[in-house]
């Protein structure tokens, strides 16, 4: 099966992109590849794969949620540049929302 030309400069113009007529031939090639690769993958039967969302075994990395001993009020601030009340005391970095 022959892969399709495709038409990088209407990509680019839908993009909003500029490319110069090196990258569009560049790039006209590269995606060139990618869809004569997908062609080539398209000829192996896979009817007897499992589908699957990684090709390799995935393990939970994350720890058990287990309640264990936590800082202080005191401990916690106790680095604290700023404090006010008992708690952080940090800039402000959102203006209003009115």
């Amino acid at each position: 099966m022959d892969t399709p030309r495709i038409d990088v400069a209407y990509i680019a113009e839908l993009a909003k992109l500029e490319l110069n007529d090196e990258e569009k031939e560049r790039y006209t090639h590269d995606l060139e590849q990618v869809l004569a690769y997908v062609t080539q993958l398209e000829k192996w039967d896979t009817g007897t794969v499992a589908p699957m969302c990684h090709p390799l075994e995935a393990f939970d990395a994350l720890r058990a949620d287990i309640p264990g001993e936590s800082l202080d009020n005191k401990a916690a601030l106790s680095n604290a540049p700023e404090q006010l009340n008992g708690q952080f005391r940090v800039p402000k970095v959102v203006e209003s929302a009115h």
